[in-house]
């Protein structure tokens, strides 16, 4: 298991295809290993995520889909999305006003992380329909780099 840093950008698209204001970005810590044909990435979720006590882990796998779980004390129900190319996903999402029936379609992953050193960036664009809640599409940008050298951040916010 390797220690790595990530920056995690995630944005919010409005109908109009322009950045709305829900743009959250930090940085923490976190591990990386190969199992098999995938690339797994274990980190903590921060209090800048609203989900402080909850530990995700992402599968990527040889065939350019994503696993994404989310489990921990910060959440009574694991979440499980799926990310792959053109397909469409349906699980079930917990928001602090209940569980929610969840459709995730993806429009673009894009792995360019480099498999031996599991460093580089990962990019998910993805359309998300909370039955009764809302839809929106959101981009999800991951950069994976090497803790060596860098210093140390535990659930840091990054400077705009």
């Amino acid at each position: 298991m390797k220690d790595i840093m990530l920056r995690i950008i995630g944005r919010q698209i409005d109908r109009n295809d322009e950045v709305a204001d829900e743009t959250i970005e930090f940085m923490t810590e976190g591990k990386a290993y190969r199992k098999g044909d995938s690339t797994y990435i274990v980190y903590e979720e921060s209090e800048m995520s609203g989900m402080q006590g909850v530990k995700t882990t992402l599968r990527i796998d040889r065939d350019g889909s994503v696993r994404m779980k989310r489990f921990g004390s910060g959440v009574m129900l694991d979440t499980v999305m799926e990310f792959h190319q053109g397909k469409r996903f349906n699980s079930l999402y917990e928001t602090p006003f209940g569980v929610f029936e969840m459709e995730v379609l993806t429009n673009s992953v894009v792995n360019d992380l480099e498999p031996e050193k599991i460093t580089g960036n990962l990019f998910i664009d993805y359309e998300i329909a909370l039955k009764g809640l809302s839809e929106t599409r959101s981009l999800l940008n991951i950069e994976v780099s090497d803790i060596s050298g860098q210093p140390s951040a535990e659930n840091q916010a990054c400077p705009n």
